[in-house]
């Protein structure tokens, strides 16, 4: 891969910028692409694609903003399979011309 090029260059740094390093339940630092935000019913929830080399699947995640009381973020799971799937359908209608979105069911 050349890296080489103001755009190259650009393009590197919005990816970086993209970036979100969460810890899973054993403490281990896990990377995730930020694909959007979406408010729903009074409620910010994001959505993340994990950057696992071995993930092919392209599996999104989505987990609910809750703000604390620093001005940093925190986020929960979401247990309501009915609020991640509204959700998640919000995600497709908004992106439906960027990605090819595939029915597991």
């Amino acid at each position: 891969m050349d890296f080489e090029g103001e755009g190259d260059n650009l393009e590197m740094e919005n990816e970086l910028d993209n970036l979100v390093v969460l810890n899973d339940e054993d403490g281990n630092e896990v990377k995730f692409e930020f694909l959007d935000l979406i408010e729903y019913e009074g409620n910010s929830y994001i959505v993340l694609l994990p950057l696992e080399d071995d993930e092919e699947d392209g599996e999104v995640v989505i987990l609910q903003v809750e703000n604390t009381e620093t001005d940093e973020e925190s986020y929960i799971s979401v247990d309501d399979q009915n609020v991640l799937q509204q959700v998640f359908e919000v995600f497709k209608d908004k992106f439906k011309d960027e990605f090819n979105f595939v029915d597991t069911e």
